[in-house]
């Protein structure tokens, strides 16, 4: 056998070779791992990051974030400084990412040869959670009483129009017009100074005795208008007989991040375009501090009918409010500053010369002064000026509140009669009244296991209004102190509520019979209180029981006003001997809330003694400035008895419901066993909502049909008034409307609307221009709102 046949393994040995080659490869391999690994860790992994984590705006260090080195297992989080450092790296190019709660997570590449350093500011993001029902006890509005809410875009659909359209929308209010640019609201009947407004905290005061004076509250600056409804004197002062309208701004922003909006409206009918715009932010140096600007612009001319334009009715309104503020834990303060000021045209056609033509025209349904289109405000007119000061702060201490919150408001009223010197600048009537305002409130910690809450208080009120020109009402000054307590109960169920209330007013009334001074003085004190019950047996049901008293001396207009009322139209007549009206309020209510279907039932019942109101004459009267309907300051005992219905119903859930509202309304004389005056007309509001979702670039896009039918006032004394009752009406209403997202933070709302979509001609028994004019036709209306 030569060698090449020789098998391998006979020419060399098996064993001992294999051994040694798997011993010489075996070792060669941890040669080269060893020496891998230690010129690794000895010379590349020795790296580290480090840096400082800041919020973008404030420049302020955040603690706690996260820093994590992806793909590894190396990571930090930042110190008390902001500070972080991650070591013992190797070599390489790696991804920082950088995430903690609330602000948008980041991630940067770096390529690491020996250290590095990297900032990294981050930018606050809105965290999206699952939906949490938060529900406060703070008491802000009584508990047991029926409270309407109104925000977010059921508000932004009354944007431009005035504060009493808005509140329109809540079932049981509805409005007091002197034509088609005045309105007062009025719940369950009553209205004027039985509506306790609060706007940002501060009692409204103007002079809202007049049907024709509307609250000087620019609307933009709320973003929730809240109507309790029902006797709350306790809270908000004795002559809230009928309820209280809470005008609430959104809080100062929390963070130094510039943000606002932008909102425009036009409207077709008078051609109305209306500007609003709010910018606000943070101090980023201050922490803790945060301004707000805000202001309106409002152009419109005469109103049309269906049939004819009124003459004279145009507006004017530009409006500007300043907020600042500090607030912490412990303690903060606000300041806030608003100023209202609108020109208002005066429906020319009110204003006649003879008590025949005055007829005349009542009987003939229209005016006899028509005119085309313009923006021009002639007379008469009414010039308004409205200044609002506010000053609050609170301090928190073991477990309690204290706020005290002082305003101080002046109020300018010029009123241009039809009559007189064209080119004269003096009013024919001009009234300046002057309010300070002070209230002193303790919330004090939960007591009883944390089952009781509540508070006291302490109110006071100054004020004097001057008048000049042609006597309608005398100056005066009144001064009102009330301390008051209110306390709730909390169990598994029920819930109970309980307050009192003690007033004390001195008016003195500067009146003057022909050049002599004839001073009157009045005091009057009362007392207010409330008891209420809440019966919640599951999730889906709730019942609310409550009675209230409540009263409200008159005031001078209804004691001493004798003239003509020009911005009414009519010729008004007080009396001294009027004496303070005292009201029993009952009512109830019963909510229901399940998957697709929510209802509300609110029943009422109101009783006021001496109520006092202002009632038509036999006959219109004849002055040297016309002939106008005559009316006198009187009183009676009075019922107020009614319900109102709201129901929401999902028939198909998230995209088409239907929405149902219902008032119901009753009052009666029982004096003369008959029925009031301008008590507002039994109603029923129909709408349909498609919510059709994403269309082209507009998503949450929906559609809404709404029918309001409102029936005639056949409850009226007969031969009561100078003209009958308007017939009943229908209107249609049509709104569109989406959201464009423009940029990550920012987006356009806008919403297209038709009121009056049929053109419908028609009257309001609570209008006190009927006698002359129908109500406005078809109005068309886009309105646009940029937030960012």
């Amino acid at each position: 056998m030569n060698k090449k046949e020789l098998p391998p393994s006979s020419i060399f040995p098996t064993r001992p070779r294999r051994r040694w080659q798997h011993q010489f490869f075996t070792g060669w391999v941890l040669f080269l791992l060893f020496h891998s690994a230690y010129g690794q860790t000895a010379k590349d992994c020795h790296c580290l990051i480090k840096g400082v984590v800041k919020d973008r705006e404030t420049r302020q260090p955040i603690v706690g974030a996260i820093l994590r080195i992806e793909g590894t297992s190396f990571f930090a989080t930042t110190d008390t400084s902001g500070r972080y450092k991650i070591d013992q790296i190797c070599q390489g190019k790696y991804t920082l990412e950088c995430r903690i709660v609330g602000y948008k997570i980041i991630k940067t590449s770096i390529v690491l040869e020996h250290s590095a350093e990297e900032d990294l500011n981050l930018r606050e993001d809105e965290v999206h959670l699952q939906d949490v029902e938060i529900v406060a006890r703070r008491i802000q509005t009584p508990l047991s009483q029926k409270s309407s809410l109104l925000e977010g875009q059921a508000l932004d659909l009354t944007r431009g129009e005035t504060l009493g359209d808005a509140l329109k929308k809540i079932s049981g209010v509805t409005t007091l017009q002197t034509g088609a640019s005045i309105s007062k609201p009025v719940i369950h009947g009553l209205h004027s100074n039985r509506v306790v407004i609060m706007n940002n905290g501060i009692r409204q005061e103007g002079q809202q005795w007049g049907s024709e004076h509307a609250p000087e509250i620019d609307p933009f600056i709320a973003k929730r208008l809240t109507v309790v409804k029902g006797a709350a004197g306790v809270r908000y002062g004795s002559d809230a007989i009928a309820g209280v309208i809470l005008v609430e701004p959104d809080e100062l922003p929390k963070t130094p991040r510039l943000s606002g909006e932008v909102n425009a409206a036009a409207f077709s009918n008078g051609r109305i375009g209306v500007v609003s715009g709010t910018l606000q932010g943070g101090l980023p140096q201050w922490k803790g501090w945060a301004w707000r600007i805000q202001g309106t612009l409002k152009n419109g001319g005469n109103i049309r009918t269906p049939d004819y334009f009124m003459a004279n009715t145009g507006v004017r309104e530009n409006n500007f409010s300043v907020t600042t503020g500090y607030r912490s834990s412990r303690f903060g303060v606000e300041a806030f500053f608003s100023q209202f000021v609108n020109n208002i045209g005066i429906f020319s056609g009110s204003h006649i010369g003879s008590t025949s033509d005055l007829l005349n025209v009542i009987k003939n349904g229209e005016p006899f002064i028509k005119t085309d289109f313009t923006r021009n405000i002639e007379r008469p007119n009414q010039l308004i000026l409205h200044n609002l000061l506010k000053g609050k702060a609170f301090y928190n201490f073991n477990g309690n509140r204290l706020s005290w919150t002082v305003g101080r408001q002046f109020n300018r009223r010029a009123e241009y009669d039809l009559h007189g010197p064209q080119a004269s600048t003096t009013p024919a009537l001009l009234f300046r009244i002057t309010t300070l305002t002070s209230d002193l409130v303790l919330d004090h910690k939960p007591l009883g296991n944390g089952k009781m809450s509540g508070q006291l208080g302490l109110s006071g009120l100054y004020q004097y209004n001057f008048t000049d020109g042609r006597p309608l009402i005398p100056d005066f000054e009144q001064t009102n102190i009330g301390v008051f307590g209110l306390e709730r109960w909390v169990f598994q169920h029920w819930e109970l509520e309980a307050g009192a209330r003690f007033d004390w007013r001195q008016l003195d009334v500067f009146r003057f019979i022909g050049s002599t001074p004839d001073p009157r003085h009045h005091s009057f004190n009362n007392g207010s209180g409330t008891v209420g019950v809440v019966y919640t047996p599951d999730e889906k049901l709730s019942f609310r029981a409550n009675f209230g008293t409540a009263w409200r001396p008159p005031t001078p207009n209804e004691l001493y006003s004798k003239g003509v009322h020009h911005g009414a139209a009519s010729y008004e007549e007080g009396d001294e001997t009027l004496r303070p009206e005292i009201a029993y309020n009952l009512i109830g209510s019963v909510e229901y809330t399940g998957q697709r279907f929510k209802g509300e039932l609110g029943m009422y019942h109101n009783q006021i003694s001496d109520f006092i109101y202002l009632k038509p004459q036999a006959e219109p009267i004849l002055t040297i400035r016309g002939a106008f309907p005559y009316f006198k300051y009187t009183q009676t005992d009075a019922t107020f008895t009614g319900f109102d219905l709201d129901t929401q119903w999902d028939i198909i859930p998230k995209h088409f419901s239907h929405n149902l509202k219902l008032s119901y309304l009753r009052a009666y004389d029982r004096r003369e066993q008959g029925y009031l005056v301008f008590i507002p007309a039994n109603r029923i509001e129909n709408e349909l909502r498609w919510n059709v979702g994403k269309v082209f670039s507009s998503k949450d896009t929906y559609v809404t049909l709404s029918h309001l039918w409102v029936d005639k006032q056949r409850r009226v004394p007969p031969n009561s008034d100078f003209m009958e009752p308007p017939s009943a009406y229908h209107l249609w209403n049509i709104n569109i409307g989406g959201i464009l997202s423009l940029k990550e933070s920012s987006q356009l709302h806008w919403t297209f609307a038709v009121q009056n979509a049929l053109n419908t001609s028609y009257r309001d028994y609570l209008n006190r221009f009927r006698y002359f004019a129908t109500e406005q036709g078809r109005n068309i209306s886009l309105k646009l709102r940029y937030t960012f």
